[in-house]
Order: structure tokens, then sequence, then C-alpha cells
């Protein structure tokens, strides 16, 4: 059966943006509950990789390189269909202690012209507690790895933000695999803030310290802790911010987020909406962020690609630049499954 993917986008993108997200969401998890997605999407025409593509990063097995990265599943509610597409690992949230709204809509805008998307959605999610009910549910059938993006509310003062990582740390860790810290949104007033060298340095240390008592609560299951930070940082900010992961021993590293930067995209329409900007205009700038990253920090931390994935060649530069793992996003909303499929059978 061939892909329909190619129609099904003409139709979403007849859709207001996030009227489209929820649709597609909404469809992948009734066609994943009846067995039928792979028929939709062609992929059960792909033929199986002829070798394993498993890998071993922050002492987990993932089926492939390949993960759906925060943003996509902000709820947790169709982890078992996004693995089904052929995505190694799945990240889902970003999740806040408690449910919030976000920001006022209109909030996600496609740039159709340079395969973009920039979104201000301010952590629209339904708390720990709602994830944690849609995660039970959603994960059955899952078999990849399982990470949580987790944040601060945005009502929380940035004095008081690590109160609220560290309720997120105890209200996910049953269900992770592993557990990533979101500083580099541009989409909550002053989060970027904390990508500072002694805040985030102070962060990571709180957060191991009550790694360590979940630990021992959760009969010795240790689950890796990972930072994710900004394309916009300076060379000296990352240089810094690599001292301070190698120094923590940090678990992995996510470069990058979304980019508040617009000279690639100056003169569209949409050019000077607030928020991040994903996809294409992102790809060459995330990757010279991770290669500046890998050289500068210890070489034993796995750094996970992110940030303007649209092409396998573009996660092989990626992996070239020393990931371990790369995510996509925006790639999926232009591509298609077909993407992660290619990705996950011909990076190497």
């Amino acid at each position: 059966m061939p892909d329909l993917y190619p129609i099904a986008r003409k139709i979403l993108f007849s859709l207001d943006a996030e009227a489209a997200h929820q649709a597609t969401i909404a469809m992948m998890k009734t066609a994943d509950a009846f067995g039928v997605l792979g028929q939709l999407t062609g992929l059960n025409d792909r033929p199986d990789p002829v070798e394993s593509r498993e890998i071993e990063v922050m002492g987990l097995t993932f089926p492939n390189r390949v993960g759906l990265a925060a943003g996509m599943d902000k709820k947790g509610e169709a982890i078992s269909a996004f693995g089904n597409l052929g995505f190694g690992h799945v990240e889902v949230g970003t999740v806040t202690p408690l449910w919030q709204a976000g920001n006022e809509k209109p909030r996600l805008f496609r740039l159709k012209e340079h395969d973009a998307i920039i979104n201000r959605m301010g952590f629209n999610n339904p708390g720990v507690p709602g994830m944690m009910e849609n995660i039970e549910q959603s994960k059955k059938g899952f078999d990849g790895v399982l990470g949580i993006n987790i944040g601060k509310n945005k009502d929380t003062p940035n004095e008081d933000f690590i109160d609220d990582y560290l309720k997120c740390l105890e209200g996910v860790y049953e269900a992770a695999d592993y557990i990533t810290a979101n500083l580099s949104s541009p989409n909550t007033k002053g989060l970027r803030d904390l990508q500072s060298e002694s805040t985030c340095r102070e962060l990571i240390l709180k957060l191991q310290e009550k790694r360590e008592e979940l630990k021992a609560t959760y009969g010795g299951k240790y689950v890796p802790l990972v930072i994710k930070i900004a394309p916009d940082l300076a060379e000296d900010a990352v240089k810094a911010l690599a001292g301070v992961f190698s120094e923590t021993k940090i678990d992995g590293v996510i470069t990058t987020n979304t980019t508040i930067e617009r000279e690639a995209v100056a003169g569209h329409e949409h050019a000077d909406e607030a928020g991040g900007l994903s996809g294409g205009p992102l790809t060459e700038k995330a990757t010279e962020i991770l290669a500046l990253l890998r050289s500068e920090m210890d070489e034993s931390i796995p750094i996970i690609g992110s940030g303007g994935v649209m092409s396998v060649a573009d996660a092989q530069a990626k992996i070239d630049a020393g990931a371990s793992l790369v995510q996509v996003y925006t790639g999926l909303v232009y591509r298609g499954a077909e993407l992660v499929r290619e990705i996950a059978d011909e990076v190497g």
C-alpha cells in the first residue's frame, strides 16, 4: 500500500496548524488502536533492516538512532503509535508540576516555503498527574525508550524554579527511561536565563541528589538525566556549559531546542511571530552547536542531536559531528513517517 501521507498532508495543511496537530495525534491513536497504522503509512511495505540497529546510550538500549523530539506528544498520549512509526525512542512533554493552558492562540505557524515551524505553545500540558495517567495507557505495546521532558510552570518565579524540576522528577521517575530538564524553550518567560553556568550547575546537582533518593525508593532503578540547551548560546556560553556538564557528569545533553533568530526566514509573513523557529532554517546552526559542545565536553557524555533533521543527510551530519542519537519533530510534519524509517535504516 502506498504512503498516504502526501495526501493527508494536503488536507492537514488546509487546517489551522494547531488543529492539524491535534487531528494528527487523534488519527494516529485511532489507527494504532485498530492495528492499521502501518498500512495507512505504507510502512508495512518497507523491508526490515538487514542488521540490528540497536545502540546502547546512557546505559539504555535504543532500537535505533532516531527519536521523537519533545513537543510533538506534549500530553504523552500517543507513545505506542509513534513507536510503531519506527521511532526508537519517544520523548514526551514538556510536562510541568501543575496543568497549564499555555500561551494564547494562535501559537503555531507553518512557514512552508522554508520547511519550518514557529511555535510559542508555552508548555501547554496536563501536569504530572495527567501525564502519568496518559503514559500508563499509551505506553502499552511500546518497546522503545521513553524520555520525559520536564519544566517549570509559567507562574513559578525563577528563584523557585528548582522546586518545580524536583517535583517533576519525583512525579515521573517511575515511568521514565530517561528524564530531560528543559532549560531552553523560548516560550516561558525567563526560562533561558537558567542556562547560566552557576544556575545550571545548581540544578544538575539538585536533580542528581534527588535521583539518589528516588533510586532507593524504586528498587535501585537508575534514570539518566539529560539537559536540553538552546541554539542561540554564544560560543563562550557553550564552552562554559560544557565544563559544567563534564564536571557534574550529566548523563546526556540534547542540542538543540528552537531558535529565536529570524534571519533565514526574513520577509516571510510569519517571520515576526514570537516563538521558537524549527525545521530547515535551524539545521546548520544546531549541528554547529553540537560540534562545539562535543569538542569541549567530556567525550564519555553522549549528545542527542536535534534541530532541523529534515533528511537522512541531516541526521548523518549530526552523527558525524558527534551525536549518538538524533531526534525529529518538524521533519515529521513535512516528510511523514517515511523519514523516520529512512533514518532508522540508513544512518550509521
